[in-house]
């Protein structure tokens, strides 16, 4: 699996082949068969295991009590701190998340999408855990708010990661604490700061 991570993320779905993956594992293609009927079954299992550790990420930051503007940039600070350095780690699960699923197969930009909608939908979970703890206003529409939070969060996640060439051997110059900061004080105050 790791193999066809890697495969998929620098290649891309549509040019890798059943043949690059069980050579770059090391196993014959009988075993690779004895475990997934086809590619696309397997780009869906690694999707979805990924979709399950992105979201845990996520779901690591809901409050448990309420707490000052200052508590809440700290505590995005961490969360996003978390969420950059799995990304970091997890490099070739998200190339094909953010840069190489778009154009796959139906069923795998379904898969994509999906794990989109799950990673939104954990931090509309924080959002409104806020909202009832009375450190965010009572917004008239949660969800907008919160697909401009996810926008920002994954197009700095995706220049971080990749840069502005898409090279998933891109490195940037922050850290993830970093730029998780400079986000998070974003997300808060925007460009006042």
């Amino acid at each position: 699996m790791n193999s066809a991570l890697e495969l998929f993320a620098r290649k891309g779905y549509h040019n890798t082949k059943i043949s690059d993956v069980v050579k770059a594992a090391g196993v014959s293609q009988g075993t690779f068969y004895w475990y997934f009927e086809g590619k696309e079954q397997l780009a869906v299992r690694l999707i979805e295991n990924g979709k399950e550790k992105l979201t845990q990420v996520i779901e690591q930051g809901y409050r448990k009590h309420a707490g000052s503007v200052d508590d809440m940039v700290s505590s995005s600070a961490r969360l996003l701190t978390d969420l950059f350095e799995f990304a970091d780690h997890n490099r070739n699960l998200m190339a094909i998340l953010l840069i190489k699923g778009q154009g796959a197969d139906p069923l795998i930009r379904e898969a994509v999408s999906g794990t989109w909608i799950a990673f939104e939908e954990a931090f509309k979970n924080n959002v409104n855990r806020a909202i009832e703890l009375d450190m965010l206003p009572h917004f008239t529409d949660v969800s907008l708010r919160v697909n401009i939070l996810v926008s920002l969060i994954t197009g700095v996640l995706t220049k971080w990661l990749f840069g502005p060439m898409h090279d998933v051997d891109y490195k940037s110059a922050y850290r993830p604490s970093e730029i998780a900061e400079e986000t998070a004080r974003f997300e808060f105050r925007g460009l006042l700061g």
